[in-house]
């Protein structure tokens, strides 16, 4: 499946961060037509892997649609709307976001479909996104797990500025005691079901819930707890079975980065005995990692490859076992796993595999240590490059305005296929 390489009208400045010299002032295609290399890229170096994103993208639309289920992808792990459009066109049926701001620049951006995972509770930009839907159609889901969010959303739809449009569709969030956002008990969600079915402007549309609030890892008691909170939430669904108004319409959606196959083994159940639409919302699993991802993952190695990796250099070796590299907290993720040396290249030449570990990273460095400095020195010389692996797809993409994109990361130096352009 194809998919847009490249920013529309994107003129390349000399701000975007990795690219060469020379590509100033270039047209994105013009910049591709020249087939610049991963060696032509200045360092740090934020790279996608073309390769890995399309089995991503493949296996994870296959994977779902295969058990009845539907993919509204979490957008705010990449905010780039050339990866959404490739997710919807591959069978996503929606795009989920977190924040108003984020609902405005995906519409503005053509996606019209989109899970707001969150409250709206802004009067001005519920208000904005109701004209904005009422001029442009599409629909938008909103998560409430206050009654004060009912309230305001009911208000804002009543406005007579508003002309037709007359109502927000609503998901009653359920969480659980100090867990995150959503209502803390099934009851309490029931209770709040039943003032949406009571307050004009405002449609009960289903229920929401996020699991990797809930539990964490891949112990026993975790997947347990993981499976719990989402068949409480089949079970809330099908307790307010008579009060939707189109109950094959209603959605009932939970996470499903870390948890996949419990969440579809559970949704999927319910799907085969009960009305409604069952939604996956996996946002890091277009990416996946090699960090926590990578270390949850039902599908690690068997369906996801990590499909972001970084480039530094060394810019420092000023001791044995120690070389300082030039990506840091600005360049590369640090906030659940540290990255991971992959492999080295000296002078232009091939990667090579490369043993040691970061242990730190300041603002625009990294640590590296190495395993086994020898004698003659540390295993790292200044001006070699240095392949790392990320942990944690969420926090890659925000110190990146635009990433490039290569044809195969295992090739020696391959070549730059495409621009992925985001909207933080």
């Amino acid at each position: 499946m194809t998919w847009q390489r490249t920013p529309t009208g994107r003129i390349l400045r000399a701000e975007d961060k990795a690219l060469p010299a020379w590509a100033a002032g270039t047209a994105a295609e013009d910049f591709l037509a020249r087939r610049p290399r991963l060696s032509d890229l200045w360092t740090p170096a934020l790279v996608l892997d073309e390769s890995a994103l399309a089995g991503n993208v493949a296996f994870l639309a296959d994977w779902i649609a295969g058990r009845g289920l539907e993919l509204m992808p979490h957008g705010k792990t990449t905010m780039a709307p050339q990866l959404w459009r490739w997710q919807l066109d591959a069978g996503a049926t929606a795009i989920t976001l977190a924040t108003p701001w984020q609902v405005r620049t995906a519409r503005a951006a053509g996606i019209h479909d989109i899970m707001l995972a969150n409250q709206l509770i802004d009067e001005a930009a519920a208000t904005a996104l109701a004209h904005d839907l009422q001029e442009n159609g599409g629909r938008l889901w909103t998560w409430v797990d206050d009654p004060a969010a009912v309230d305001l959303l009911a208000d804002v739809a009543a406005q007579p500025e508003l002309g037709g449009y007359t109502t927000f569709d609503v998901l009653v969030e359920l969480g659980r005691p100090g867990g995150r956002t959503g209502a803390r008990s099934v009851d309490a969600a029931l209770a709040l079901a039943a003032r949406v079915l009571n307050t004009p402007c405002v449609r009960l549309a289903g229920v929401a819930g996020y699991e990797g609030a809930i539990a964490h890892g891949r112990s026993d008691d975790a997947l347990t707890d993981a499976g719990e909170f989402v068949r409480d939430l089949v079970a809330l669904h099908e307790s307010l079975l008579p009060a939707y108004d189109d109950a094959d319409d209603a959605i009932v959606t939970a996470g499903g980065s870390a948890f996949p196959d419990v969440v579809a083994d559970v949704l999927a159940e319910a799907a085969a005995r009960l009305p409604g639409r069952f939604v996956i919302r996996s946002g890091a699993s277009l990416i996946h990692d090699e960090g926590y991802y990578r270390s949850v993952s039902p599908f690690e190695g068997a369906g996801l490859r990590p499909a972001a990796r970084a480039v530094a250099r060394v810019v420092s070796a000023p001791e044995p076992g120690l070389a300082l590299l030039d990506a840091g907290k600005r360049d590369v993720p640090y906030d659940l796993d540290l990255p991971v040396p992959l492999a080295l290249s000296r002078s232009g030449g091939p990667w090579q595999p490369l043993e040691g570990e970061i242990d730190a990273v300041n603002d625009q460095h990294a640590f590296l240590r190495t395993t086994d400095p020898g004698a003659a020195g540390p295993a790292v010389a200044v001006g070699d490059r240095v392949l790392l692996g990320l942990s944690h797809p969420c926090t890659m993409f925000d110190k990146w305005r635009l990433i490039p994109v290569v044809d195969d990361l295992s090739a020696a130096d391959p070549v730059v296929v495409g621009l992925v352009e985001t909207r933080f």
